[in-house]
């Protein structure tokens, strides 16, 4: 059935749709508001508002329905500079009467979680920071069904007052708050504050015991404790959180690279936060956490979240043109001063695999390795990455923007119900299948490789992050070394910072 509606110039409309959420899908085609076209698929949507040139999209509650979907997050720019050390232009703000909005907005169009962020005073360019406790609990105040998870800092934090905060928080929210326990990787944000600098495993080590004793402090009658850094002696929480069925106290995140960090998780943690990643990159890390779950018979209790920032355009090259841009105006010397900062967390770590142990000047550009995620490209190809990582067993995808102001309501029309549709086609099961279809974008793949898998001559295309432009590689004959037709050699060029297309 179809229906056709004439509105007048400047008239808001409003599409409705008021039957049962699955199966129904519909489409907005040759709708002309102010002379403009606007063509968008409706995929559980509750409704579709457009007034002048500016459209309103709202979830429907079914788009989040099904119990094994992968679940979205969003950075909260709790902190000024934008998700980004660049110097482009970023229609991104930190204030709290913006982040209120952006919250609504995320939850309206499907988001099911946000992270707040933790600092206490500036880096890499984050000049001014809101408190991410305290700003968890406003935008819980101002959304219905948005669950916000608080970073917390073990030293400035004593466990005691964080389990009592966010206990209390649990109430005021109805069971929304969540926490997410980062050990620290800026040694200035310790000293300036009269906090000791602990090496890296005893940061990692404190984390832990910081852990069990929310834990314990949330679930126990009354809680006793002998650690290294903390000790209490029946401490009896009231109120408790509240008593959620499946949920003994709220969801632990808690992230890293490291072994530290992934024993921490196997041993304490709800969900294992993971940076941009390669494909063996992330497929190495699950199964390390896993294994190291399943001996403390803990393997059905650790979930996976993974950070990634999104460019979602009409066309990859578009996509990737901003991209290049991003990163072309990093911020120098600030992407130069957050890579000395982390080196305690990344290459100094004994087993060298920190965060940030192998991430390039461009990777930190996002300074949670999010273009590595690469969800950059058409609505259809980010979809089908992400449901590349939900087959590798990635619960939650955390995504970053550029624009806030206009990036999460984007993402929210054009990518997340495309995921939606394509999980319940039975997309998303099949590593092997889902690896076919879109591995190939995540592995650094060699030049060789590439004109090896050509059948017959043809130009290959490539977008080369360090130089902003797309080269043209003419192949005259099978195997034959290429031509760089803007005269750069083939050894200036590392392919694994490339995007490659046939033509």
């Amino acid at each position: 059935m179809s229906t056709t509606i004439t509105i007048s110039s400047n008239s808001p409309i409003i599409i409705r749709h008021d039957g049962p959420a699955n199966g129904h899908s519909g489409a907005i085609t040759n709708g002309y508001v102010n002379g403009d076209s606007h063509t968008g698929l409706i995929e559980y949507a509750n409704s579709v508002t457009t007034n002048g040139n500016n459209a309103h999209f709202s979830a429907e509650a079914g788009l989040n329905d099904a119990p094994d979907r992968i679940k979205f997050a969003y950075w909260v720019p709790n902190v000024s500079g934008g998700l980004v050390i660049s110097k482009i232009p970023q229609k991104t703000s930190w204030d709290y009467e913006s982040n209120v909005r952006y919250a609504q907005t995320a939850e309206e169009v499907g988001f099911e979680y946000a992270l707040t962020q933790i600092r206490f005073m500036a880096g890499y360019g984050a000049d001014h920071q809101h408190e991410s406790v305290s700003f968890s609990q406003a935008l819980l105040h101002n959304t219905k069904k948005l669950n916000v998870i608080a970073a917390l800092l073990p030293g400035p934090w004593n466990p005691a007052v964080a389990a009592k905060q966010i206990a209390s928080i649990d109430h005021y929210s109805n069971g929304r708050i969540s926490v997410n326990i980062v050990s620290g990787w800026f040694k200035q944000e310790f000293t300036s504050i009269g906090q000791w600098w602990l090496e890296h495993a005893e940061r990692y080590r404190r984390s832990r015991e910081f852990i069990e004793c929310l834990k314990g402090i949330w679930t126990s009658p009354k809680f006793s404790y002998k650690g290294d850094f903390y000790q209490f002696h029946d401490y009896p929480l009231s109120p408790k959180p509240l008593d959620l069925p499946g949920r003994p106290h709220p969801l632990i995140f808690q992230g890293g690279n490291s072994i530290d960090a992934r024993e921490n998780g196997a041993h304490v943690s709800d969900y294992y936060f993971m940076n941009g990643n390669t494909l063996e990159g992330f497929q190495e890390q699950i199964a390390d956490v896993k294994e190291r779950a399943r001996k403390l018979g803990r393997e059905d209790q650790i979930h996976f979240a993974v950070n990634g920032f999104a460019i979602v355009k009409e066309t990859e090259e578009e996509a990737i043109r901003l991209l290049s841009e991003i990163q072309g105006k990093a911020d120098k010397e600030a992407v130069n001063a957050f890579a000395n900062a982390t080196k305690q967390a990344g290459s100094s770590t004994e087993n060298k695999k920190g965060m940030w142990a192998d991430s390039k000047f461009d990777d930190l550009v996002q300074y949670n390795d999010g273009f590595k995620t690469k969800l950059i490209g058409t609505a259809e190809q980010v979809a089908d990455r992400i449901l590349l990582l939900k087959s590798l067993g990635i619960d939650i995808v955390l995504i970053a923007f550029l624009h806030y102001e206009d990036d999460i309501q984007n993402f929210g029309e054009k990518v997340l119900p495309l995921v939606r549709k394509l999980e319940r086609e039975g997309r998303g099961k099949d590593v092997e299948d889902e690896i076919r279809r879109t591995g190939d974008v995540y592995r650094a793949k060699r030049l060789i490789e590439a004109l090896e898998s050509l059948k017959e001559p043809r130009p290959l295309e490539f977008a080369h992050r360090d130089f902003g432009f797309t080269s043209q590689i003419s192949l005259a004959v099978q195997n034959s070394p290429p031509h760089f037709s803007d005269s750069i050699s083939p050894p200036s060029i590392d392919m694994s910072l490339c995007f490659l297309k046939y033509l």
